[in-house]
């Protein structure tokens, strides 16, 4: 029996068995004694070399198991069910060697397939060597080679009632095929063209019904091709007969058990490609040539050299190709053996199994052992580098603790706790910390004594630690008081500004007085551009204080103030907490920007946090959430910047001093541009008054026709433009000197952006210029009123308005207002002249795309339908503003000094203005009022004979 056994083809798995439990030592512990030919170590890794098989299990988990060429290893989560079914596996192969059905095994099932029904079929059953219809199982990563096993688990129910059917027949073969597309999830596939047509027959040796799932060891025999797929009648006709007539001389303990819920008779329902007629596919007769002979040979060296770089596979593979044995002897069992045990791709290996022509076959094996050979050496490569790192990181590691070690014994160096506690009392010695600040740091201390170093809650205290003694407790810069040296920073860095100027000076005379630093609370608001944020950054180095500068324009997150609670991961302080840390003083100078355009979200309102912060009554005990211990912040120089007042709240606003920062006429920009501008932009651009010159009928072209805005911002990029340009020119020796002058100003800025100053040049019947204020400053706003239709005198209708020019709904009040006083004044002064009673008028606003509002216009609305009633032009060169009320008192306004501002820039000689503003008039600088005719009107009349003269 055992020569007869060794006579036969060897069963040849891809990889080695993998140590067993208890339970399958016992197992073959049995095995052993009934078959004196296993010889079963105790590491459960080798069977004896003269079985030559070498078995390969690489289940992935048990929910999708299959098994593969390469890995050779087992996950211990799935230790027990392995184990198993390796014995299982082991017992078949032990029986197909022996000739023996032993009924003694009685190995058990784990608890995982206690619920499946196992089908074993004989070892011993002949298998034939023409099989020309099998069922097609296929399969995708790599073929399955002859002599080679794999573990199959199906769930499709067409399939495995077929499966069943087979296996209940007698006939359990099929064919496994390679999927063409390993992303094809399908267990039975739509058409032959989804699957090589080149596989191998296999027999079902171990076979497991979940009723869902069926779990199948297939061993490999033989290469077959497709010849043709069998139809879904051929199959159930086939089926039909092969159960007229059993096999009835088999016996019963070599029957498997019968699956149920399977009626044998029961029509099949299949889907495309089921079953496959087939042939077998054989090689091609060769003479051991020395080209074969040295083919195998590197072959064989190639896999020594694999082994030397991957033990796993020593203890089986090595085995194999020991002199002698047939599957070194065996040129097609070598070239399935060198295909099997590499990671080629699916394609490659597909290849080798397609090939008949045994010296390519041998050549394709070696190509892929060679490509395994090069994988394997650089993961070799890649493994001794990362040794070699951990190694030296780890050699670093132990020589650094020996070296604290040996220090602390010197006493060279004291303990990390006791040397971050000595950093952090160093950081206090000069420092004036408040009692209530200098508890909790005691308590912190002691409490980071007691922590682990390497414990989260040990860096969150050191943290928090380090934050409190990094503070400026009682530490002051010394401010400068004074005011010859303020006046002069002032000067130097900003033109104009006179209220603001005038403000920090009056600051500083008061602490001259009270011989003391204090805080204060500023706010700059005007059009962009004017010097705002710039100014602040001059103030404080008039006054000597640091400097901090940080912006809530879009501030949603109350934490951003007033920090974060430390019990998050990531806590900080906030803004004002990092500004004392920086600047490490207690005196600052801060400049909150863009506190117009605050906001708020669901983190929070941070404008109601400002409350705190900007309150003086409030912020000399400051509480960030983060320190939880209150700060003094009562000598701090606040600084706001906006652009309107009216997006901010209201108690906010009442916390702030209000400056107003105004827009600049063109002759205070051409000294900005002549003192401050041009040097700056010469200074960057590296050239000197020799090189460029720019003329002052160009600047002027430049503010007058280019920079229109009441900021110096667009004048300052026109500059550079111009510089930047002549840099070019220079450089490219286009010229050596350049003059800019109104001849040659286009062709560095281009052509001029607004090319008249006013929309008329003489107003017509019914057009009146009046002044707006803008958040980017003042401009000229021309109202507009024409007769639509003349009611006759007989009708009953009366007169309308139609108000258009995107208007808003206080303008459009206003202008109502102006209408119906029109009337009246028209009907008091000029009783015969009914047009306003009797005609449908339309007023509009030019410019439509900008919205406006505001009551200010309503005396200059009033002017242009008097003007239209009566068909007289008011007077040229006049422009007004003011509210008008239904009585006809004129009312005042805000942005006086905008508006004129607005008003000399078109040119404009004469100017009315409610009486109320004359004080606001007063305030203007000389520079502005020169050459102005400034009338103020307490009511409509007085307007009315300024405007209409003679009438």
């Amino acid at each position: 029996m055992a020569a007869a056994m060794l006579n036969r083809a060897p069963l040849v798995f891809s990889t080695p068995v993998m140590p067993l439990s208890a339970r399958y030592f016992s197992s073959l512990t049995k095995l052993k004694s009934q078959n004196s030919l296993v010889n079963f170590y105790t590491k459960g890794r080798v069977i004896r070399p003269e079985l030559r098989t070498f078995v390969a299990v690489k289940p992935s988990k048990f929910s999708n198991p299959t098994f593969s060429n390469r890995n050779l290893l087992l996950h211990h989560e799935q230790q027990h069910e392995c184990n198993v079914l390796k014995s299982r596996i082991f017992v078949a192969f032990i029986r197909g060697y022996t000739g023996r059905n032993d009924k003694s095994d009685t190995t058990k099932t784990s608890d995982s397939e206690s619920d499946a029904e196992r089908t074993v079929l004989p070892a011993v059953m002949q298998i034939p060597e023409v099989w020309p219809r099998v069922p097609v199982v296929a399969i995708k990563g790599h073929p399955v080679f002859p002599k080679f096993v794999k573990l199959v688990e199906i769930s499709d129910k067409v399939l495995m009632d077929l499966i069943r059917r087979k296996v209940r027949l007698s006939t359990p073969y099929v064919g496994l095929f390679l999927k063409k597309n390993d992303a094809n999830e399908a267990e039975v596939v739509e058409s032959l063209n989804d699957i090589y047509h080149v596989g191998t027959f296999g027999h079902i040796q171990d076979l497991h019904d979940y009723g869902d799932k069926l779990r199948m060891i297939i061993q490999a025999y033989r290469r077959i091709r497709i010849q043709h797929q069998i139809t879904p009648e051929q199959v159930e006709i086939l089926d039909k007969e092969s159960v007229k007539t059993p096999g009835k001389r088999k016996r019963k303990d070599q029957q498997a058990i019968i699956i149920k819920n399977v009626d044998l008779l029961s029509p099949i329902t299949t889907s495309p490609v089921l079953m496959v007629e087939v042939e077998n596919v054989k090689h091609e007769a060769f003479e051991t040539t020395e080209e074969i002979k040295a083919l195998t040979q590197e072959i064989l060296k190639t896999i020594r050299d694999i082994i030397s770089l991957n033990p796993l596979y020593k203890e089986t593979v090595l085995h194999m190709i020991q002199p002698g044995l047939r599957v070194v002897d065996n040129p097609v069992h070598l070239s399935d053996l060198g295909a099997a045990i590499s990671s080629g791709d699916s394609a490659e290996m597909q290849a080798v199994l397609e090939e008949t022509n045994i010296p390519k076959r041998l050549f394709l094996s070696l190509a892929l052992l060679k490509k395994e050979l090069e994988l394997g050496k650089l993961q070799a490569k890649i493994g001794r580098e990362v040794e070699e790192k951990v190694k030296t990181q780890h050699r670093k590691y132990m020589l650094l603790e020996q070296l604290k070690v040996i220090k602390k014994e010197l006493g060279l160096e004291k303990d990390d706790k006791d040397a971050i506690e000595e950093k952090f009392r160093a950081r206090l010695k000069d420092k004036t910390v408040p009692k209530a600040a200098m508890d909790v740091i005691d308590e912190e201390i002691g409490k980071l004594g007691f922590l682990d170093n390497h414990s989260s809650e040990f860096s969150v205290t050191r943290n928090y630690l380090d934050w409190l003694t990094t503070l400026p407790w009682g530490l002051n810069s010394q401010e400068n008081l004074d005011l010859e040296f303020a006046k002069k920073v002032l000067e130097e860095d900003h033109y104009g500004l006179d209220d603001v100027k005038k403000r920090i000076l009056e600051f500083i005379a008061v602490n001259q007085l009270r011989k003391s630093s204090q805080g204060k609370i500023l706010c700059f608001h005007g059009p962009p551009g004017v010097g705002k944020t710039s100014i602040a950054r001059s103030i404080a180095r008039a006054l000597n204080r640091e400097y901090f500068r940080f912006s809530v324009g879009g501030m949603t997150d109350v934490a951003e103030i007033k920090g974060h609670r430390r019990t998050y991961v990531g806590a900080m302080p906030g803004k004002m907490i990092q500004c004392l840390k920086k600047t490490k003083t207690e005196n600052p100078l801060v400049l909150i920007d863009e506190v117009d355009k605050i906001g708020r979200g669901y983190q929070g309102d941070p404008s109601s946090a400002l409350l705190e912060l900007l309150d003086p009554e409030q912020n000399a005990n400051f509480l960030d959430h983060y320190l939880d211990v209150t700060v003094d912040l009562s000598k701090v120089l606040f600084i706001c910047t906006a652009n309107v007042t009216d997006t901010i709240p209201e108690p906010l606003r009442d916390r702030m001093e209000m400056i107003a920062v105004s827009g600049y006429v063109a002759e205070e920009k051409m000294n900005i541009a002549t003192k401050y501008l041009i040097p700056q932009a010469r200074k960057e651009t590296g050239i000197g008054e020799d090189k460029v010159k720019i003329g002052e009928d160009a600047l002027t072209s430049i503010i007058k026709s280019y920079c229109r805005e009441s900021g110096v911002r667009s004048l300052q990029k026109h500059i550079e433009k111009i510089l930047r340009k002549s840099a070019l020119k220079i450089v490219t020796k286009e010229a050596d000197a350049i003059m800019i002058n109104n001849e040659t100003l286009q062709e560095f800025v281009g052509k001029p952006l607004f090319t008249q100053d006013r929309m008329y040049d003489s107003t017509p019947v019914g057009v009146v210029m009046g002044l707006a204020w803008t958040a980017m400053g003042g401009s000229i706003l021309y109202i507009e009123t024409t007769l639509r239709r003349v009611i006759s005198d007989d009708s009953k209708d009366e007169g309308s308005l139609e108000l258009t020019g995107h208007l808003g709904d206080v303008m459009k009040e206003s202008a109502r207002i102006a209408f119906t006083f029109a009337r009246v004044y028209m009907l008091k002064n000029f009783p015969k002249n009914t047009m306003l009673n009797k005609a449908h008028i339309h007023l509009h606003i030019p410019e439509g795309a900008t919205p406006k509002d505001g009551p200010s216009a309503g005396c200059t609305v009033v002017t242009a339908l008097l003007s239209l009633a009566l068909n007289k032009p008011t007077r040229q060169n006049v422009a007004m503003t003011g509210e008008v009320s239904l009585t006809g008192k004129i009312l005042p306004v805000g942005g006086i000094k905008e508006k004129i501002i607005a008003a000399k820039r078109v040119g404009v000689t004469c100017i009315i203005l409610p009486s109320e503003n004359r004080h606001d008039y007063a305030d203007l600088p000389k520079f502005l009022t020169d050459g102005l005719e400034i009338h103020f009107a307490s009511h409509y009349d007085d307007v009315f004979k300024i405007i209409f003269p003679g009438v």
